[in-house]
């Protein structure tokens, strides 16, 4: 089991759901992926779920924020690991991006920031405490990988490398190319073009599944909607694009396995 206990600079930790009907949210994803929940209060009185997968953290699911207007879409966010969130966020203007939430305190749980990279793509900071970021990950409904699409990939690497250490590798792939980012010496995730011209730049949550065509279908018969019929990508593996009945977008993959060398 690929349990975590620690991660590195830049890595993603953890991912959670912004969502507009928290408890049908949590109901789909608890029939998609296998998750229970454990709900915590807030401070402005909302709740915060977290999603438990055999006996692991693995993601959770909140309200919007206050004064969001309510035909708002429920959104994804993801969060990068950081062993200092001040020091990490002192350098996102002089990179060219910009802090959109001090970095504070959450609990004893750890502290938190939230910025904009130079294109647009708002991705979260994580300083653990208490909650190191998800428990398991590569695992059937745990976070797998994570993709960064964005119109002009070469302002946001240089972003991502100076501020985090996250380097990049071109990739060829049968429709073009894609870069892999790396940290900490692991494949973290990804980086790409948006297939929908003038898409804005954000962080894509892949949700590993044994079976991405059985998935697709119950997230029909949940509530939710499949957005991209499955697919697959040689090297990579096979892979559906899914929405929750709330308008959270994510996909779900079956890994390829490591091809062996020699």
């Amino acid at each position: 089991m690929p349990t975590r206990s620690h991660y590195p600079e830049g890595l993603p930790c953890w991912v959670d759901l912004a969502a507009g009907d928290p408890a049908a949210a949590e109901d789909y994803y608890t029939r998609l992926l296998g998750w229970e929940f454990e709900r915590m209060p807030n401070p402005d009185g909302g709740v915060y779920a977290m999603a438990q997968l055999r006996g692991h953290a693995v993601a959770a699911v909140g309200g919007q924020p206050p004064g969001t207007p309510p035909e708002t879409p429920s959104h994804w966010n993801t969060y990068l690991a950081t062993g200092d969130v001040t020091a990490t966020t002192a350098k996102v203007p002089g990179a060219g991006g910009q802090v959109l939430m001090d970095p504070a305190d959450v609990g004893d749980a750890g502290r938190m920031a939230f910025v904009a990279d130079p294109t647009g793509a708002v991705v979260g900071l994580w300083e653990a405490g208490r909650h190191i970021g998800a428990g398991l990950r590569g695992e059937a409904g745990a976070l797998v990988w994570s993709e960064l699409i964005t119109a002009e990939p070469a302002s946001a690497l240089a972003f991502y490398d100076t501020v985090f250490g996250v380097t990049s590798t071109a990739m060829p792939m049968p429709d073009g190319s894609y870069t892999v980012l790396h940290a900490g010496g692991e494949d973290i995730g990804g980086c790409a073009t948006p297939q929908i011209p003038g898409a804005p730049a954000h962080w894509q949550v892949y949700f590993a599944v044994d079976d991405p065509d059985t998935t697709a279908e119950q997230s029909v018969a949940a509530g939710g909607s499949t957005l991209v019929d499955p697919f697959h990508i040689p090297g990579a593996g096979r892979i559906a694009v899914l929405s929750d009945p709330t308008g959270g977008v994510f996909s779900v993959i079956l890994p390829e396995p490591p091809q062996q060398e020699g």
